[in-house]
């Protein structure tokens, strides 16, 4: 039998701080997960882009995922898809598992886990948090990091302005008229944007300041200038995806442009940053194993409880 668990179902068995945790789980084992998940991306005679991330592997865990997505930035919401999540035994589809919510919450929880990570604690200044894109993703970024550390004070800017407004009403901020208005007032500020263009240069930033910037996500997409990821110690998720499909991609830089991964950073490997006014930056791509570590927790707590419906595919 294959479990269907909706956006319903994820948003009641889904909670921010056992993601984190599962998240930072796999960022420290995804070194050693084989072989290396892969991301194909095709465009189509449509106004959108096909997207497939396979598979997702997790050492210890007896499942894998498969994710095709529609992203059709006309639409609302702009991303659609399935997770197919399957058995490691015997390949039976364990769930079909909404991957717009699964999606949102992975990148924006990993977002947060990372940004709290790289960016200057609460008590060494960092103590206003800006938002540029207003969408899912920075929702539950910012609800991520709540979990993680507080500030002082909340800085929001969208291309649509009532989305902003809203946004800000939800978190207690106040909005801002330009990304560059964001940036001048932050000192960790969080891209989620469908940008083709950088909408912060080097002169917009300063030292001590951090960047995570998650909308350049596939070719063509660039939320900062490229001088300004020379300049910052960058933290990625994946070298070799980022340097293909990402920020270093869209920039025109060499992998050897990031300091380290995340995954490094976690395990002690390497440092998030070398000093208090040092620039940082974190560019990720989205990883297959993400998807998987989230659809096993929400498939886990949906088998304990009953949750989602049924349905027999092969009969």
């Amino acid at each position: 039998m294959t479990r269907i668990l909706t956006r319903t179902d994820l948003l009641e068995l889904l909670h921010p701080s056992d993601c984190i945790r599962v998240l930072r789980e796999g960022f420290a084992a995804s070194v050693h997960s084989s072989p290396p998940g892969r991301r194909v991306r095709t465009d189509l005679p449509f106004p959108g882009t096909a997207t497939a991330l396979l598979p997702g592997l997790l050492p210890g865990t007896d499942a894998y995922t498969v994710k095709v997505n529609a992203k059709f930035p006309g639409a609302v919401p702009a991303l659609r898809g399935v997770i197919c999540l399957h058995s490691g035994t015997d390949g039976a589809l364990l769930a079909l598992i909404d991957s717009a919510t699964i999606t949102a919450w992975r990148t924006g929880l990993a977002a947060a886990l990372a940004t709290d990570m790289i960016a200057r604690p609460t008590g060494e200044g960092a103590r206003t948090v800006g938002v540029i894109g207003a969408g899912a993703q920075a929702e539950l970024t910012i609800r991520g990091l709540r979990t993680l550390r507080s500030w002082d004070r909340l800085v929001v800017h969208d291309v649509e302005a009532p989305r902003a407004a809203a946004f800000a009403q939800r978190h207690g901020g106040a909005v801002a008229s330009t990304p560059t208005e964001v940036a001048a007032a932050a000192d960790v500020v969080v891209l989620a944007t469908w940008s083709r263009e950088p909408l912060l240069h080097l002169p917009d930033v300063r030292p001590g300041q951090h960047l995570t910037t998650l909308g350049a996500d596939e070719p063509g997409k660039q939320e900062i200038a490229p001088e300004i990821l020379l300049s910052a110690r960058l933290i990625v998720d994946d070298t070799a995806l980022v340097a293909t499909h990402g920020a270093l991609a869209n920039a025109g830089l060499p992998s050897s442009t990031a300091a380290a991964s995340l995954g490094e950073v976690i395990r002690g490997d390497a440092l998030a940053r070398s000093h208090s006014r040092e620039l940082t930056a974190y560019a990720p791509v989205g990883l297959p194993w993400q998807d998987l570590a989230l659809s096993w927790l929400v498939f886990q707590r949906a088998e304990a409880t009953g949750r989602g419906a049924l349905v027999d595919l092969l009969a």
